[in-house]
């Protein structure tokens, strides 16, 4: 037998004959072609809508040749699969502009020698100088202290919702809890930052009764922001946490209390350890949910234009603030070819759209961080995650 032969599969009889996949890239070159043809001869060419004509003459070619090549049922297949494929990738066109537009706009900028470390003072008018790494700081301190206030308080919630809230009062507590994080879920951004700032100022009229005052409206602190992610943030991970808590099989929680083992250790050892993976990836959520949050930060950190370590000391600077806050500067107005730093006395070079491109590369920081945070994520929940056989 000739090694021909060999390869040549062998077609039973009343076996539907399948077509190769490089079928669906000719009837698709056609369709492009036709859709191409159709809109020169209109007078409306343009790449867009000789990509979506082309897509629905695709979806009728396909189907037609499939039709008489495979027979009813696989042309309904290919037909299927096409339009999946389709709304797939209508659904990756406003993600890949979005990063299109933010890594052409701000990679410029971000590759800055000094960019990501240099802060803003002294930075004025349309002075090319300056950059977010006092931002950078306020962001990861902010967004880790909403963490840390957010993350016990939603994980113990879940776990109370879904191993004792099962029966009697517990269950009736269990669903009015389940009703206000539903409630907490729709609530707008500003009016958690209307909450931190009008607690902190009842906190400081609670201080300062002895002495007389009435509180502190002028208080702006970073710590007032962690408290106002953390209102965001909270719903998010109980409603996260709850249904991968719920995922866990009830036959190992069942083996362990068989041994012996205290609900509380159960829950620890058994159903946190399994789920470890989920709760990690919800954590990951609420945090990507928040970090780019402006309206609170705008109400209680404010900004800064250097840096500030302290979360319970003073204004701080996040990157959604800064971005705000040089975005509304918009194009810079340019007196002389070189603008000098007050504070150092170095003279830099003048560009009316300064504050554009620190906006623009601010906004490639603060998306670059969400896919670290995400890759930490994946990592944990990778090196965590109960291992099996395969």
């Amino acid at each position: 037998m000739s090694a021909t032969t060999a390869r040549t599969p062998i077609r039973r009889e009343g076996e539907e004959r399948r077509l190769p996949w490089w079928h669906l890239l000719l009837s698709a070159a056609a369709a492009l072609v036709v859709a191409a043809v159709v809109l020169l001869a209109a007078g409306a060419f343009s790449l867009p809508a000789v990509v979506v004509l082309g897509y629905v003459l695709h979806l009728a070619f396909a189907y037609a040749y499939a039709r008489v090549r495979e027979g009813r049922r696989w042309a309904m297949d290919r037909f299927m699969s096409m339009l999946v494929i389709g709304a797939f990738v209508l659904a990756l066109i406003p993600l890949v502009s979005l990063l299109w537009e933010v890594i052409s706009r701000g990679a410029a900028r971000f590759v800055t020698p000094g960019f990501l470390t240099a802060d803003m003072s002294g930075v004025t008018g349309g002075m090319d100088a300056g950059g977010i790494g006092h931002a950078i700081v306020g962001t990861l301190l902010i967004t880790l202290g909403a963490t840390v206030i957010s993350v016990p308080i939603g994980l113990l919630t879940a776990i109370f919702l879904v191993e004792y809230a099962r029966t009697g009062a517990l269950r009736v507590l269990g669903r009015g809890i389940t009703f206000l994080v539903d409630v907490m879920t729709g609530i707008p951004s500003i009016v958690a930052g209307l909450f931190a700032l009008a607690m902190f100022i009842s906190a400081t009229q609670l201080f300062d009764v002895a002495g007389g005052h009435q509180g502190n409206p002028g208080i702006r602190m970073g710590i007032m922001g962690s408290v106002a992610l953390s209102v965001l943030m909270i719903p998010t991970v109980v409603r996260s946490s709850e249904e991968m808590l719920r995922l866990v099989p009830m036959e190992l929680r069942e083996a362990a209390y068989a041994l012996g083992v205290p609900k509380w250790l159960t829950v620890v050892r058994v159903v946190l350890r399994t789920a470890i993976a989920g709760l990690t990836t919800s954590v990951t959520l609420a945090i990507a949910r928040v970090i780019g949050e402006t309206a609170p930060l705008l109400l209680t950190a404010e900004v800064l234009p250097q840096y500030n370590l302290n979360l319970f000391d003073g204004q701080m600077q996040t990157l959604p603030t800064f971005i705000n806050s040089q975005y509304k500067l918009d194009l810079a107005t340019c007196n002389a070819d070189v603008v000098t730093n007050p504070f150092t006395g170095l003279q830099y070079a003048c560009s009316i759209t300064a504050n554009l491109d620190r906006a623009w590369g601010a906004a490639l920081a603060l998306i670059l961080i969400v896919m670290i945070l995400n890759i930490i994520a994946r990592l944990v929940s990778y090196w965590f995650a109960p291992k099996t056989g395969r």
